[in-house]
C-alpha cells in the first residue's frame, strides 16, 4: 500500500522523495523505513516522508470505510497544505539546545569556514536552497542541496537551509564561521535580533539563538555573483536532483558551468 499501490507511487514522485528510496530492500516496509529515515537528517524532510505516509493512510481509511473517491492531484494538493502546516508550526522551546561537541572535530586543522547558501524557487509552487561550506584554504567541505516540492516561499526556503548550514557548523565543531547570502531582508533582521516575522518567526529565532551562543558565528550580505556556487546547487536541486552529491562530482559538475 505505501510502496507499490500507483497512487501512493504518485505521491512519492510529487514528494521529490522518490529518488531516495531507489536500491532500497522493499520486501518488509518498515525495513524499507528504517533505511529511507537513515538517509535523511533534514527536519523538513523527515517531514515530507511522514506527511506521504499519512496521506497515503488517510485516504485509504477514507476509501475502506466512508466511500470516498478523489483523484491524485486532490492527494497533492492535501500533501503540500500537510507540509506547509507542520513548517509553520512553533518550535517547543523545552527542547534541549544542541551544543558544540567536544573536542571539535576539524578535518582542516581550522576551526574556520565559510558558508554560502542560497535559494531558488521555480514557477511560484516549488523551491529548494543550496549550500557549499569551504575552509579558508577553499577546500569544499559540503556541497548540499535540499528541495522543498510544493513550497511557495522563497524566504522560508533560504531560512531553512541557513538553519540546515548551522547545524552542521555545530555538529562538526567549526566555532568560526562566516555566512554569506544575498537574502538581505533576513540578514538584517539576524544582525538586528528582531524575530518579528509570521512566515519565518520560528525558524529565525533558533538561528539567532544559534549566533548568540556562537560568538564566533557571523552573517553578511553580499551579491548574487559572490555566491553563485550556492545558487547553482539550489538550482540543480530545484529538479529534483538528488538531496547530497559526491565532492567530486560536484567539482566536475561546478567546473562544467564556471
Amino acid at each position: 500500500m505505501f510502496l507499490d499501490c500507483p497512487v501512493a507511487r504518485a505521491l512519492w514522485d510529487h514528494s521529490g522523495l522518490a529518488h531516495l528510496g531507489e536500491g532500497l530492500p522493499r520486501h518488509t516496509f518498515p525495513l524499507f523505513l528504517k533505511k529511507l529515515l537513515a538517509l535523511i537528517h533534514q527536519p523538513i524532510m523527515v517531514m515530507s516522508v511522514i506527511a506521504v505516509l499519512w496521506r497515503i493512510w488517510q485516504s485509504r481509511n477514507w476509501v475502506v470505510f466512508e466511500g470516498k473517491q478523489f483523484g491524485i492531484p486532490v492527494l497533492m494538493r492535501q500533501y503540500n497544505q500537510q507540509v506547509q502546516e507542520w513548517v509553520n508550526l512553533p518550535v517547543d522551546k523545552t527542547l534541549p539546545v544542541h551544543q558544540s561537541p567536544s573536542p571539535p572535530s576539524d578535518p582542516t586543522g581550522s576551526n574556520s569556514v565559510l558558508c554560502m547558501w542560497d535559494g531558488a524557487i521555480r514557477n511560484g509552487s516549488h523551491s529548494a536552497g543550496g549550500m557549499v561550506i569551504m575552509t579558508s584554504a577553499r577546500e569544499v567541505l559540503l556541497v548540499k542541496g535540499v528541495s522543498f516540492p510544493g513550497m511557495d516561499d522563497p524566504m522560508l526556503a533560504e531560512m531553512l537551509v541557513l538553519r540546515e548550514a548551522i547545524v552542521w557548523c555545530v555538529g562538526n565543531g567549526f566555532t568560526a564561521v562566516r555566512f554569506e547570502g544575498d537574502a538581505q531582508v533576513i540578514i538584517e533582521k539576524i544582525l538586528q535580533r528582531d524575530t518579528r516575522d509570521n512566515r519565518v518567526g520560528s525558524i529565525l529565532e533558533e538561528v539567532v539563538q544559534a549566533f548568540d551562543m556562537n560568538r564566533g558565528f557571523s552573517v553578511r550580505f553580499v551579491g548574487r555573483r559572490n555566491i553563485r556556487v550556492a545558487h547553482l546547487v539550489a538550482r540543480k536541486a530545484l529538479y529534483l536532483y538528488p538531496t547530497t552529491c559526491r565532492l567530486s562530482d560536484f567539482q566536475a559538475w561546478l567546473n562544467s558551468r564556471m
